[in-house]
């Protein structure tokens, strides 16, 4: 099994602030970088947090989580490539982010080593080292898959904002109908400018196409996202916010 670490608890820095604009077109040019800020540098590799809950309702599904994982990297890899780190939470207060990987067999390798543990949810956690990570390098993607959600909803939409303000958008997954659930994964995207979808195991072709195109907005931002032109790409960007 990969080396895992525990989750930092104190960010290492803080983006420089943007300069003054001065002009309509300084402006538009600030939010377009702005926009594409969570890619890597040209024909380099974008970065993206694969978070997943691990408590002991999620054990069915873990594998199939792990299988789909392999969508991440396939279709970024036509445009620069992806380095994603896997974080999880289960047990009582425990939370732990891996190595970065760069192909489907080591992000494998880390899953099959971990197995699901009763606790509750700790998805604040994931919001904060998530934006830790976006601090101290472009961070284009947070996708979590979860089917709870038991803390304090105003809490969580917080760290969204603080996420949002590093330009990383969250794509929540959630399985099951839980409505708690549900208001607070969306509320997370829609802050982070991110999309809100179902995690359907019945639907497992649709949800490794959601990851590739998700795979290929993290490595290639925006553009390589509508240069997939499939429905799953469509479907984000029917969601995704400008």
């Amino acid at each position: 099994m990969s080396k895992r670490n525990d989750l930092p608890t104190k960010a290492r820095g803080d983006a420089a602030p943007a300069g003054p604009v001065s002009s309509k077109a300084e402006m538009a040019a600030f939010l377009a970088e702005a926009r594409n800020a969570g890619r890597g540098p040209s024909g380099g590799r974008g970065r993206l947090i694969f978070a997943l809950d691990a408590t002991m309702s999620r054990q069915p599904t873990w594998d199939l989580a792990c299988h789909l994982q392999a969508g991440l990297f396939e279709a970024s890899a036509r445009v620069g490539g992806l380095d994603v780190q896997l974080v999880y939470f289960r047990g009582y207060g425990e939370a732990r982010a891996s190595r970065w990987v760069r192909d489907a067999a080591a992000l494998t390798e880390v899953m099959s080593g971990i197995t699901c543990r009763g606790g509750l949810t700790q998805i604040g956690k994931i919001l904060d080292h998530a934006e830790k990570v976006a601090a101290q390098a472009p961070l284009a993607a947070l996708v979590f898959v979860g089917d709870a959600m038991e803390e304090d909803i105003d809490r969580l939409c917080h760290k969204a904002g603080r996420l949002a303000l590093r330009n990383t958008r969250a794509f929540m997954f959630l399985e099951g109908g839980d409505a708690t659930a549900e208001r607070a994964y969306r509320e997370v995207a829609r802050l982070t400018g991110g999309v809100f979808l179902p995690f359907d195991p019945r639907a497992a072709a649709e949800l490794r196409a959601l990851l590739e195109a998700i795979g290929a907005y993290a490595a290639g931002g925006r553009v390589a996202l509508e240069a997939q032109k499939s429905a799953a790409s469509s479907r984000l960007l029917a969601d995704l916010r400008p």
